[in-house]
């Protein structure tokens, strides 16, 4: 086979996109959860049309449709390659300005615009395989927005390039564009029955050649508190306040163990993310994850023994935990299809990597979409040190992406 030759223009789209703010609100009840989300979402469609998507369009709640017709007359599964819009709310995404670091030769990066914002080599030990290449970050004051950015600048560079090149046989690609995945409900509002997919992959994952088929599962945790309530100035033996006793629970969360900056690899954690009311009443919130429910399960219980045992010295007050599932490790669906793997991690060495399969400490679009029946793992998109003031993308591994992409639509056309 002739090796295809690329005319990339992921950097250039990238370069448009970050500048577009779309961080999402999940105070907001909205879909989108804001509004500027759409800004780009139209740009995404009307740059579709502009391709020659002839269906490209962006619907009432933001998400962004499209299909690149097939060139092929055999029956191919129709494959789907989806990323998000929308950036964290962790760190502001207005007014991004982002730098080129041109044939980086090792060595910190620091940021023009905030000094102290330094990407060190001793913590971002992926920089080692950048040497020679071209690294995107931003001048330090916010975020970047390669996640997710870098994802939707890869598909449309492959759009290009597939629309352009009719003569590379590939079966029908749909192609999604979501809102609010950074805030849990990426996909709540996907019309899987008009996308018309049957398999589907998210790019939106780190370092380059690294495809991820197994994700937390997660739970929500809400712990009620009903205190009890009395005048300070007559409160001796009759107040038992509700913040205290929240406060008290968190205190006897475990300190060396079961927490984020405590747990790696396939360690799950208990994290406190929310606490507010007063002396009546508290609401603690916390999210769970493991890799299996039994993990969940333990740590669930976990934490409502710690409850019980701080609330037998407030013997007046009571309190009330509430679960609610989030999404599931989306292995299970995936193991029941290996080729969706298989395929991608061919694509990924054709494009010149070694492959790597990985776990996700986290859930993406594709943890929901596999058990809505749209199976879906996670391809790279290059981005590193997400939700911060350091994130950085190379432009060579966002091309590599791109290849990738090309690469399995053809591979599911050969092996129909």
């Amino acid at each position: 086979m002739q090796p295809l030759q690329f005319k990339h223009t992921v950097l250039d789209r990238f370069l448009r996109y970050v500048r577009i703010d779309t961080q999402s609100d999940p105070a907001s009840p909205t879909c989108p959860s804001t509004a500027k989300q759409k800004d780009l979402g139209r740009l995404l469609a009307q740059e579709l049309r502009d391709l020659g998507i002839a269906d490209a369009h962006m619907d009432d709640n933001g998400y962004v449709y499209g299909t690149v017709p097939a060139t092929t007359d055999k029956t191919v599964p129709v494959i789907c390659f989806c990323s998000h819009m929308d950036t964290s709310p962790d760190c502001t995404g207005k007014d991004v300005k982002p730098q080129i670091v041109r044939n980086y030769q090792g060595g910190d990066i620091v940021l023009p615009a905030d000094l102290t914002q330094i990407i060190r080599t001793s913590e971002h030990p992926a920089l080692a395989d950048q040497i020679g290449n071209d690294i995107v970050t931003t001048d330090g004051t916010t975020l970047l927005g390669a996640d997710n950015k870098a994802g939707l600048a890869e598909i449309m560079d492959a759009v290009q390039f597939l629309v352009t090149n009719p003569q590379i046989r590939h079966g029908t690609i749909k192609i999604l564009f979501t809102p609010d995945e950074e805030i849990g409900r990426g996909v709540d509002n996907a019309d899987l029955k008009k996308l018309g997919a049957d398999f589907a992959y998210t790019i939106d994952g780190e370092t380059a050649g690294h495809l991820e088929d197994e994700t937390f599962s997660a739970d929500g945790a809400t712990i009620h508190i009903q205190g009890v309530s009395a005048h300070p100035g007559c409160a001796k033996g009759r107040m038992e306040h509700a913040i205290k006793i929240a406060a008290r629970i968190v205190e006897h969360l475990p300190k060396d163990t079961c927490s984020p900056e405590t747990t790696e690899d396939r360690e799950g954690f208990l994290h406190p993310v929310s606490i507010e009311g007063g002396l009546d009443s508290a609401t603690l919130g916390f999210i769970v994850r493991d890799f299996s429910e039994a993990g969940l399960k333990e740590k669930e219980d976990l934490l409502e023994r710690i409850v019980r045992e701080v609330m037998k010295d407030f013997p007046r007050s009571s309190y009330r935990m509430e679960i609610k599932e989030q999404y599931r490790n989306m292995k299970e669906v995936l193991d029941r299809h290996p080729d969706i793997v298989t395929n991608a991690m061919d694509a990924i060495e054709r494009a010149g990597m070694t492959p790597v399969r990985s776990s996700i400490r986290g859930g993406t679009d594709g943890s929901r979409l596999s058990f809505m029946g749209l199976p879906c793992p996670n391809i790279f998109a290059g981005e590193h040190a997400f939700h911060s003031r350091l994130e950085w993308v190379s432009v060579q591994d966002m091309e590599k992406a791109v290849q990738t992409i090309v690469h399995l639509a053809m591979i599911w056309e050969e092996r129909a």
